[in-house]
């Protein structure tokens, strides 16, 4: 089952509470982790940055942080605790989609983690949802602001770049799902060909920084090789999305691998830049659906081994490449996103 239309837009609730800000005080401890966990921490390679597409859930006491704190209290001060985690070496920054961030939010962000910490940030949806939305997430008229590098540059890309620092990680850019005229026939092409300009006008360095951008969609019918192809000349890495709107994680991969060099003798293939993956949604479940079955979010419910094992391929394929790993987990994956990077890292490092 897909999700309805206009959902993955307004109701993610793994972004950041409008009320953080008011938060109460006091410092947030991380639980105490087990040998066998820091010892899976230190044999995970170099580069490979397993992380969460949010840090403020009190569903995860005993995981990642050990005591009892509100939401609001792990979304204003968690991300220091969260940091300490042996495996979440990375984390999601959903906010921004909603409404753009100031350079201030993420120096902040950026000031509560460790010198190898990195950072996925999402675009904001007004540069990269097609329509205006209405109530409950109708479309309501054509998005002017749809795909504008300017405004992409002067409200994101300056303001990411420059409170991250070294940390900035990848800038993603998801495409909420298009109207079926713009990805069928002629019309497709053209929707590729812009994609194309929006990239090649994006500023490749600020400060001497030059961020990974990556595209994510929601209409698996643009999955060409044109938009192969596209991508591979504005130096734009394909991420891999994992939900019910696209095709499977394995699927994905050989047009990832399309992207790249011919291969070596045997199967082997090397990727050309970072690996981008983003584990959103289980297979057959909605949003809400998939919030409600998961919730408190503390364990595995529904564990999906092979998508588990797509993924750490891809991540091999990645460390043999001598490439950055970057993959967000989100808890309606498969009911806990701490614990689903745990697994994953495990498969990784081969036990």
């Amino acid at each position: 089952m897909n999700p309805r239309a206009g959902e993955s837009l307004f109701e993610d609730d793994d972004a950041e509470p409008a009320g953080s800000r008011s938060a109460g005080r006091g410092a947030v401890e991380p639980a105490a982790f087990a040998d066998d966990l820091l010892r899976l921490g230190r044999q995970l390679p170099r580069g490979v940055y397993f992380g969460t597409s949010s840090w403020s859930f009190p569903g995860w006491r005993g995981l990642v942080y050990g005591g009892d704190y509100t939401d609001a209290q792990l979304a204003r001060s968690g991300l220091a605790a969260y940091g300490r985690h042996p495996v979440l070496r990375a984390v999601g920054i959903d906010r921004g989609f909603y409404q753009p961030l100031a350079a201030a939010d993420y120096a902040r962000y950026a000031a509560q983690t460790p010198a190898d910490f990195r950072f996925l940030v999402k675009a904001p949806a007004r540069l990269t949802d097609a329509v205006l939305r209405g109530e409950r997430g109708a479309p309501a008229a054509a998005n002017p602001d749809f795909l504008d590098a300017a405004r992409a540059n002067e409200e994101f890309v300056r303001p990411a770049v420059e409170g991250l620092g070294a940390k900035v990680g990848v800038l993603l850019f998801q495409l909420s799902p298009l109207p079926r005229e713009a990805t069928r026939g002629e019309a497709a092409h053209a929707t590729i060909e812009r994609i194309g300009a929006f990239f090649d006008a994006l500023a490749r360095a600020i400060d001497g920084l030059a961020p990974t951008y990556a595209l994510e969609l929601r209409n698996a019918e643009l999955l060409t090789p044109r938009l192969v192809r596209t991508l591979r000349a504005a130096r734009v890495r394909l991420c891999v999305a994992v939900h019910p709107r696209m095709p499977e994680a394995a699927r994905q991969s050989a047009a990832l691998r399309a992207m790249e060099a011919a291969p070596e003798e045997g199967d082997a293939w090397k990727l050309k830049g970072p690996l981008v993956v983003r584990w959103n949604l289980h297979a057959g479940l909605a949003y809400e659906e998939a919030k409600n079955r998961y919730a408190p979010f503390d364990r595995l419910i529904d564990a999906d081994i092979v998508t588990r094992g797509a993924l750490a391929h891809l991540v091999h394929v990645a460390v043999r490449s001598g490439q950055p790993a970057y993959v967000i987990v989100n808890n309606k994956a498969e009911g806990s996103a701490p614990l689903s990077c745990i697994e994953l890292a495990k498969a990784v490092v081969g036990r």
